[in-house]
């Protein structure tokens, strides 16, 4: 906590310093409407400045927070930037630079720059916003964000650097240069330096192993001059793999479904939801793959005084549970775990005779209730949605004493969180992982 105390402090700060640097410095003003239009120009920069350093995943800044958090956070601010470097050049006009700084033609060269990041910048937040419902693979989007990025970062530094006269002081120049070098650095660093090291130091693929009809588990171990990062059950990593030419070769990420308690190797269980992951059957021990993590904040040792635990899973939403229940059995754990798992057939249930294992032992004490939307003729177990009755019958009177993990689909996710909360149990007792960073 109060390390994201900080982090917030000091975002805000540097966000807001280039403000502060020309009130101070400068001293004069031209009127509300202008140096409120001047000001949202600078804070607007430093903003997409550090949306560089929210998207680096550097980890001493994502542990406070959790990457899904930061990534989801990158992309609301990311509107903010939009609207503040939009209401620039209007309240510059309405406060003395007259309308034709919006409608002329007639215009320096660094205004045209800055009309054409503008046109750019919105190009970008529409692209995120939208990317599935364009058809854009997420590949495809994250090639035209990496580019479009850098560009925009260009094209201001240009635009104000020519066109503001904020930057006539020497300290706003210096900060305009470090702020540039700084965001160009990280970003480098971040799609090409790190994953040239990474593959440098791949992991070996051990084994890989079919699951169920779609589901695969890859299991991996460090190469000999590395190790495992230390890693909390249901946290993930991003894997590269490096296959046969034939396949293609695409960062994604992946919960770890091991336990930390295994030091030799580090699995993830894959679905087959995708051109990508279509292929993962057809990864072979021997092959490598580059790995970056952990992440991720969805724990149970992150709350040890959380004692009652009720897991809701659906399909492979089992696998940040999975870590967790394999790290119990594995350190000897004694708390109590309600698991609801859901799926729709009898033979996609993962993990089926691990579970049950489980839930015949004292580590946890797992009461283990399978929920199936479409179950064959001799199922003898629940049948339909996982919903309200079903966690009053299982859960008990004290609903409000235990702690709800969430993982599954995203309307499935939504929906049970609802359900939760109808049932009052407070927000600070729901615990919720999300696969997507574009949701």
């Amino acid at each position: 906590m109060a390390r994201g105390t900080l982090l917030i402090a000091l975002y805000i700060a540097v966000a807001t310093l280039p403000l502060w640097l020309a009130t101070w410095l400068d001293g004069g003003s031209e009127g509300v409407l202008y140096d409120v239009g001047r000001n949202l120009g600078l804070t607007g920069f430093m903003i997409l400045i550090l949306q560089f350093v929210l998207a680096a995943r550097i980890k001493w800044i994502e542990r406070a927070f959790g990457l899904d958090i930061l990534i989801r956070y990158h992309q609301h601010i990311a509107i903010a930037a939009v609207c503040f470097l939009l209401l620039h050049p209007i309240l510059l006009a309405l406060g003395g630079s007259g309308w034709e700084l919006l409608l002329g033609l007639d215009l320096p060269w660094s205004i045209w720059v800055g009309k054409a990041a503008l046109i750019l910048l919105g190009l970008n937040v529409l692209l995120s916003l939208k990317q599935s419902r364009l058809g854009l693979s997420f590949e495809k989007w994250r090639l035209g964000h990496d580019i479009l990025g850098p560009t925009l970062l260009v094209l201001i530094v240009l635009h104000s650097w020519f066109a503001g006269s904020d930057l006539g002081l020497a300290s706003m120049r210096v900060l305009w240069i470090v702020a540039f070098l700084l965001a160009g650095g990280i970003f480098l660093h971040h799609r090409f330096l790190r994953p040239y090291l990474l593959r440098r130091h791949a992991f070996r693929v051990r084994d890989v192993r079919q699951e169920t009809d779609d589901v695969w588990t890859v299991e991996l171990t460090p190469p000999k001059d590395g190790r495992i990062e230390d890693f909390l059950p249901g946290q993930f990593h991003f894997l590269t793999f490096f296959r046969d030419p034939s396949l293609p070769v695409e960062e994604h990420h992946w919960t770890i479904s091991s336990s930390p308690a295994r030091k030799d190797s580090v699995s993830s269980t894959i679905k087959e939801a995708g051109d990508f992951t279509a292929t993962i059957g057809r990864t072979k021990p021997g092959d490598t793959a580059a790995v970056h993590g952990p992440f991720g904040r969805f724990s149970h040792l992150l709350h040890p005084e959380e004692r009652d635990l009720v897991f809701l899973a659906g399909g492979i939403g089992i696998t940040p549970l999975m870590g967790m229940l394999r790290h119990m059995r594995d350190t000897g754990d004694t708390r109590t775990v309600t698991l609801f798992y859901a799926n729709r057939r009898e033979e996609d249930i993962l993990f089926r005779k691990e579970l049950e294992d489980m839930a015949t032992g004292d580590h946890p004490r797992l009461s283990l209730i399978n929920v199936l939307s479409r179950p064959g003729s001799d199922w003898m177990g629940e049948s339909g949605r996982l919903n309200e009755e079903r966690i009053k019958k299982y859960c008990g009177p004290n609903l409000r004493e235990k702690s709800y993990y969430v993982c599954g689909p995203l309307k499935m996710a939504r929906d049970l969180i609802e359900t939760l909360k109808r049932l009052g149990i407070p927000d600070n007792r729901i615990r919720r992982e999300i696969f997507s960073f574009l949701d």
